[in-house]
């Protein structure tokens, strides 16, 4: 028992060892990102981003075993464990995987057209408002990571590239209620409140009366 517990220990810190740091993995995965990047006309940091955010910087179970580095999910071929994930042949193949997902999917095949090249953080949301991720903050976690790493340099944008300004959303104000009802002959307050689906109190409260008379042609505040 306690020899297989120091080769578990043994095993583990070999492998921590041996395991690739992000910077390490940005250098040996740029080439590729940039060359997609140039061929289909989305941000190599937004590649390199997700890459990193969804593969752990490669150090992921199913990167180190199905080399699959965007998450998708499939069926796999691998003996080794046992995963919802598919399997790719190389991790070049995952990153392609990734464009020809992006370009198949109504929701997103649309940003090629819509955002250039540069445009990191367009693009991060533009994917997660597309259903990539139920993570609500899975955008700004790609971003974090681009701006952390510098990937937005593996972008070459031109020198005279502006970052176009996020729209501020606009608060519209709640429209307030404006209902009015007429009072006819024989109504009451408590007629008025249930064919209104309201309340006795809420009628005195919003008009201001003093007491329960009504009168025909008096208009009241629903």
């Amino acid at each position: 028992m306690k020899k297989t517990l120091l080769l578990l220990i043994l095993v583990t810190a070999a492998f921590f060892a041996k395991a690739q740091t992000t910077e390490e993995y940005i250098e040996e995965y740029a080439d590729i990102a940039q060359d997609l990047s140039e061929e289909h006309h989305i941000p190599a940091s937004i590649i390199l981003g997700v890459a990193i955010h969804e593969s752990a910087a490669g150090k992921s179970k199913i990167a180190r075993h199905l080399k699959n580095h965007f998450g998708f999910k499939g069926k796999n071929s691998n003996t080794e464990i046992r995963s919802a994930y598919r399997d790719f042949p190389t991790v070049d193949s995952s990153y392609n995987h990734f464009i020809t997902f992006l370009k198949s999917r109504n929701h997103f095949n649309t940003l090629f057209d819509k955002h250039d090249q540069y445009d990191f953080k367009a693009w991060a949301r533009g994917i997660q408002r597309g259903g990539y991720a139920h993570s609500r903050t899975w955008a700004s976690q790609v971003i974090a990571l681009i701006n952390k790493y510098e990937l937005y340099q593996y972008d070459n944008r031109p020198e005279d590239y502006i970052e176009p300004v996020e729209p501020k959303p606009v608060y519209r104000p709640k429209k307030k209620n404006s209902r009015t009802y007429t009072v006819k002959q024989g109504d009451n307050l408590s007629i008025i409140a249930k064919r209104n689906k309201t309340t006795v109190k809420a009628l005195i409260s919003k008009n201001g009366l003093k007491s329960n008379a009504l009168k025909p042609g008096q208009k009241l505040k629903l």
